[in-house]
């Protein structure tokens, strides 16, 4: 439990994207290139920036309105979708701050901020929170103090913005020819998962957004699931979530269920959801998404409300937390 106590913006800010239980239930569309990519499908040369934009706001719009909150892109979905009434007043919103991808070397993965972006900017459209994400591997020495500089600035942009911080960080090999989903890697995952927690909850951000910490194509011992994600929550300084990584519904809704029983705090979940629809036509689309993504958040929404921890019990006391003439010093 951290000894941290927020601040008026960040207690409304979390709030506004968590259930009233105080459980994250997120949808996360802020996804670029890979969604481009799977929106072109086989054949498809390009696709236009319009049909980009409707694509994402047709499916928030279905979709939002069962979820505490939406992660969404500055580029093509976070402006249009509030312009266009997809994103509901009573949803809450996190927008990225980071590009896509990442530049550097495979062994040394630098994370870059959108140009013309900033923490200021997100603030002031009227999202509630800030999204991050970087590439992160603690042994990665010169990359990873470049890393950390990053995250450094960002939460001080978010303290002066009072603005919660969710981090999301996404481990990788450093060692060359070593593939991430080798065998190799995934006996390492665990450790560097709950390595990562523990180092980057020194930035203070208010919720980290992290892999679930076991490869389940090389251990399906749900036994050593939970006791991987317990490890995670007793790293974590603040609340966690678990994100879905593409991996499919069905294996996302048991890591939810496993991670929230130990210790997260709910989930942030993107392809899991919403993924097989883009392989339909259009028409064909709404209807999936209506009927079975639909669903899957629901269903998630479950899960994490009966099992996960609230976000509050990291902050005890926050009623007492505001003095009487606060708004004096508030600045």
């Amino acid at each position: 439990m951290t000894d941290n106590q927020l601040t008026v913006g960040k207690i409304r800010g979390l709030s506004s994207t968590s259930s009233p239980k105080g459980i994250f239930n997120i949808l996360a569309f802020d996804h670029r290139q890979s969604f481009i990519k799977m929106l072109a499908g086989k054949g498809k040369p390009d696709v236009a920036f319009d049909e980009i934009v409707k694509a994402k706001a047709s499916t928030v719009k279905i979709l939002a309105p069962y979820a505490s909150a939406v992660l969404l892109d500055p580029i093509y979905s976070a402006a249009y979708c509030i312009a266009e009434g997809a994103l509901p007043g009573r949803t809450g919103l996190l927008v990225a701050l980071e590009e896509t991808g990442y530049s550097g070397s495979d062994i040394g993965r630098v994370s870059t901020l959108v140009e013309g972006w900033s923490v200021d900017k997100i603030k002031r459209m009227g999202a509630d929170a800030v999204k991050l994400l970087v590439f992160y591997h603690p042994d990665a020495g010169e990359t990873t103090l470049g890393q950390e500089q990053l995250i450094s600035a960002v939460a001080n942009a978010c303290r002066q913005a009072d603005m919660p911080l969710f981090l999301e960080a996404v481990t990788y090999s450093i060692k060359p020819g070593l593939d991430k989903n080798s065998a190799e890697f995934a006996e390492m995952k665990p450790a560097l998962v709950v390595e990562t927690a523990r180092r980057l909850g020194n930035f203070s951000p208010e919720v980290l957004k992290l892999e679930f910490p076991i490869d389940p194509i090389f251990n399906t011992d749900e036994a050593d699931w939970a006791r991987a994600c317990e490890a995670v929550s007793q790293a974590s300084p603040c609340p966690w979530a678990v994100l879905s990584a593409g991996v499919d519904y069905r294996l996302f809704s048991r890591q939810v269920e496993i991670a929230c029983k130990h210790g997260a705090s709910g989930y942030i979940a993107g392809r899991a959801v919403w993924q097989e629809g883009f392989s339909l036509p259009e028409g064909d689309r709404q209807s999936w998404l209506q009927d079975v993504a639909v669903k899957r958040l629901e269903t998630l929404n479950a899960i994490a409300e009966r099992y996960a921890r609230p976000w509050r019990d990291f902050y005890p006391n926050l009623e007492k937390s505001i003095p009487e003439g606060w708004y004096r010093r508030y600045a």
